[in-house]
């Protein structure tokens, strides 16, 4: 196969690659301003696709690098953040419209970057500095409520369900909110950890995968997550040598993806 975006390369690092939710559709964005899709095809029994990818459309935010792109839950818009802006970008895909939202009312922060959509749709947390974290309605992308995590955080992540919201922080721990009434349900240590990089929850809430600095993936069992300060994890995954920048669970639970952008194929399958 080609490779998807062979219509158009990106002129600088990619930040995004993401599959539209319900679409045939791949989006790139990165630091050369722009957000591109392009079609992508199932593969036949009778011919092989992926021989065009024909590019769908680019946008271009000007004085705008994209740290993070992301496709809503029904996949009509798209949201972007800048590396070194407060205001955030929101393209309609039905309209073509682009609207900036230069400001979100109750927000103190000098960079918004880093940003997670809840799998019901409704939310999009928002990972600040200081330890805050501010949720904000999808539909209106107005602040609902803030909270705030013990250290820095270093990233966050939704149940399936979107009921409890897991944030590990750079210190290492991780804190279990309830959405519903904002309040943290728990908090555990994640073992060995020295500083908290990235964090996920599968598809079927049965399992957390926590990854640090030194390049260790921890997983663990939810309900162990919810009663112990410092749960024992089911498996420890060593494969990384650098720093474990993603963790991404397969649909069906049975395959984690842990991966380091800090080094060429530093992509392990688990």
């Amino acid at each position: 196969c080609l490779p998807a975006n062979h219509e158009r390369f990106a002129n600088g690092k990619l930040s995004t690659v993401q599959f539209h939710p319900s679409a045939q559709v791949v989006m790139t964005a990165g630091q050369d301003r722009s957000v591109s899709l392009f079609q992508v095809k199932n593969f036949s029994l009778y011919y092989v696709d992926g021989i065009r990818n024909p590019r769908i459309q680019s946008i271009y935010l000007e004085s705008f690098p994209v740290y993070k792109a992301c496709f809503s839950v029904d996949g009509e818009q798209v949201i972007a953040t800048g590396t070194h802006h407060k205001m955030f970008f929101v393209y309609d895909m039905m309209s073509g419209s682009i609207t900036p939202i230069q400001k979100v009312r109750g927000v103190e922060e000098r960079f918004l970057r880093s940003f997670e959509v809840s799998p019901d749709g409704s939310f999009m947390l928002v990972t600040g500095t200081s330890g805050y974290l501010h949720l904000l309605s999808m539909k209106t992308k107005e602040l609902i409520s803030t909270m705030k995590v013990n250290g820095r955080c270093a990233a966050s992540a939704f149940t399936p369900d979107s009921s409890k919201i897991y944030s590990y922080s750079k210190e290492g721990d991780v804190f279990i909110w309830d959405v519903r009434s904002r309040k943290c349900l728990h908090k555990f240590e994640d073992e060995g950890s020295l500083e908290g990089k990235c964090i996920a929850v599968s598809k079927n809430n049965q399992y957390v995968a926590c990854g640090s600095a030194s390049g260790v993936v921890n997983l663990y069992t939810t309900d162990l997550c919810l009663k112990e300060n410092r749960p024992k994890p089911v498996k420890a995954i060593m494969n990384l040598v650098t720093s474990a920048t993603c963790v991404t669970f397969n649909p069906t639970t049975e395959i984690l993806a842990v991966a380091s952008r800090e080094t060429d194929e530093a992509v392990k399958l688990v």
